[in-house]
């Protein structure tokens, strides 16, 4: 089996099959410590109420890529496949240790955008991200903050 490319959209599955009932929780990640912290969080929810997670890892263009595209895009393409291979390993890992059923998505685009979307999609209870550690979010508003006034699921914002 071929390695999905950096820009190439997927769903893996793991752990045990999936429970038909109990709760739909999604977790958003991108390797930062917070993120992390919310996965494990994600992780022991969905083990105590039988339920099934969905981990989003969503991949957007950084600053980077107007740098120089040939150099910007080959230095991002690397980053991201890295970080996905071990976000991956790591989601398998816990998902079969702790037989919790695990959808791990990969998609593109705004971060907000990606998990509202997924969170509508996969019918979820709750979503569970890490707080931003960006300054700038103060102004401009964290995705966490953009979900909360979405309204749609209860929201858990992990430190």
């Amino acid at each position: 089996m071929s390695t999905p490319g950096a820009f190439e959209s997927t769903v893996e599955r793991f752990g045990p099959p999936r429970h038909r009932s109990g709760r739909a929780i999604l977790a958003g990640v991108d390797g930062s410590d917070t993120a992390m912290r919310a996965a494990a969080f994600a992780f022991g929810m969905a083990r105590r109420e039988s339920g099934r997670l969905i981990v989003a890892f969503v991949v957007c263009r950084t600053a980077l890529t107007n740098l120089g595209p040939a150099v910007a895009a080959t230095v991002e393409h690397d980053t991201t496949l890295q970080l996905y291979a071990e976000l991956r390993d790591q989601i398998r890992e816990t998902a079969e240790e702790l037989e919790v059923p695990v959808s791990f998505l990969k998609t593109f685009g705004d971060p907000y955008t990606a998990l509202r979307d997924t969170a509508d999609r996969g019918q979820v209870d709750t979503v569970v991200v890490g707080a931003s550690q960006k300054a700038g979010h103060r102004f401009a508003g964290s995705v966490a903050t953009k979900l909360i006034k979405t309204g749609h699921w209860p929201v858990l914002v992990v430190p």
